[in-house]
């Protein structure tokens, strides 16, 4: 694979060489034939000498019929118009030169470019469309290479779903963003293919395409089951929720109950939606699951559901949650609270040292506002080495958000901390402190601290920051 110019010129080299085209480039991949069209440019320009009587003074070759098809490769990426231009004349004897004539479609020549669109329109069908597609379309990104993409697209609208499923399964994104809206446009995919194309393709574009025509061409009762299973069962919740919100639709209310409590919040809004519609009431249904404060089949989804849609009134049932057996609700319990402006620091403070990351992670967030409440030795002793890393970076993220000398003294600690991110979050927040306006003047500590990360600083900035906070320099 070429992967850089460099390797473009290096098989522009090999070519002029004589090497065979096949075993220079991977002839399947656009990326080698591209990176060959700008190497060959390249060793024209910097290194003629590896292409002898090509350079820039050189006349056009008197006979380019008598040249092989590595050579003909080499002028159809010539740096001179009449080169190409012959050269894509030329290239009818070689059909494996055709990438090259792709290319050349969207030369800012306009005598070749028309040449090369020309023969283009000659020698494409179905099949070669197939295989020139990913290239077509990464030319097609270029000034003047929509010309390519129309030509594509008119060909391809004469192939079977069959022969579109090659580019369906193609690993890159754009080809099947292409592939799926020419299916599409031309209903060429039942809706329930196109539901199982949403719940398998990694692409969220793919995904909203897919779902969202699979929803639209559904005809009659009897397709609902074949479209929305793979839509519901969908690992990505953009196809969940377009599921969820067929469910009303469909007639099928009860259905969109159990997301209710989905991992996602998309998927949870649409389900309350669908419900409400129907005359449920979501806020009792996140209640009724939420009164068994040690329920170990208790999903989190539908902790964070009660806070979504509930009142502060609702707090009452979130608080005995702090102390649930699965970490997912305590960190749901926690982002509940959060939600509905009910945290307090004074419950929350022990869970910094809950073992799980996520709760503790949510746990900094909700305590954020009152961080300069909060003990700063307490928190300063969460930043050693000893306790475990989402502690100390739940710890330093309340001390840094503190400010003063507290948070100066937990970053410099934390410089030789064994996680390399966190010694880079703490170098940077070393650079960016101030003193506190109320903090007090001359603090010596505040000068040891600031000459134990003078590597951070230019000499002038660490004086800067000492005359800052009243230190005499």
């Amino acid at each position: 694979m070429l992967e850089t110019i460099e390797d473009g010129t290096a098989a522009a080299q090999r070519l002029a060489g004589g090497a065979p085209l096949q075993s220079t480039l991977d002839v399947t991949d656009p990326a080698d034939w591209l990176a060959l069209d700008a190497g060959v440019r390249e060793v024209a320009w910097h290194r003629p000498q590896f292409l002898p009587g090509w350079g820039h003074s050189a006349p056009l070759p008197a006979d380019l019929t008598r040249v092989g098809e590595s050579r003909l490769a080499l002028a159809l990426c010539h740096r001179d118009g009449r080169i190409r231009q012959e050269a894509v004349r030329q290239s009818v004897r070689y059909p494996s030169l055709l990438p090259l004539v792709v290319i050349r479609c969207a030369d800012w020549a306009d005598p070749v470019r028309e040449h090369a669109r020309r023969l283009l329109c000659e020698a494409l069908n179905v099949d070669s469309a197939l295989d020139l597609a990913p290239l077509i379309l990464r030319v097609g990104r270029r000034d003047r290479g929509a010309f390519g993409v129309d030509v594509l697209s008119q060909i391809l609208r004469q192939a079977s779903p069959g022969q579109l499923s090659v580019l369906f399964a193609d690993p890159d994104r754009v080809v099947r963003r292409f592939a799926y809206r020419l299916a599409i446009e031309d209903r060429l995919l039942r809706p329930a293919e196109l539901a199982r194309a949403a719940a398998g393709d990694r692409d969220t574009v793919v995904q909203d395409l897919c779902a969202t025509a699979a929803l639209t061409a559904l005809g009659d009762e009897d397709d609902y089951e074949g479209v929305l299973l793979p839509l519901l069962s969908a690992r990505n919740p953009r196809v969940r929720s377009a599921g969820v919100t067929a469910l009303r639709r469909a007639g099928r209310p009860k259905q969109a109950e159990p997301f209710l409590s989905d991992r996602s919040a998309l998927v949870r809004a649409c389900a309350r939606y669908v419900v409400q519609q129907q005359g449920g009431d979501p806020a009792a249904w996140y209640r009724e699951r939420c009164t068994a404060p040690d329920d170990p089949e208790l999903p989190p989804g539908a902790v964070i559901g009660l806070a979504e849609c509930g009142n502060r009134a609702d707090a009452g049932l979130l608080r005995p949650l702090l102390a649930h057996p699965a970490a997912g609700v305590r960190a749901r319990a926690v982002a509940g609270l959060r939600a509905l402006d009910c945290a307090d620091a004074k419950q929350l403070r022990p869970l910094l040292d809950d073992p799980a990351a996520g709760v503790v992670r949510e746990t900094a967030a909700a305590l954020l506002p009152s961080a300069r409440e909060l003990p700063a030795d307490w928190l300063l002793e969460r930043t050693s080495s000893e306790r475990p890393r989402h502690v100390r970076v739940g710890a330093f993220r309340l001390l840094d958000a503190r400010g003063g000398v507290a948070a100066l003294r937990a970053a410099v600690g934390l410089l030789e901390d064994p996680d390399v991110k966190l010694r880079t979050w703490a170098a940077q927040s070393v650079q960016r402190w101030h003193p506190s306006p109320d903090g007090r003047r001359g603090d010596a500590e505040v000068g040891e601290l600031l000459d134990r990360s003078r590597h951070l600083f230019s000499d002038h900035m660490l004086r800067r920051r000492k005359w800052e906070a009243g230190l005499d320099i």
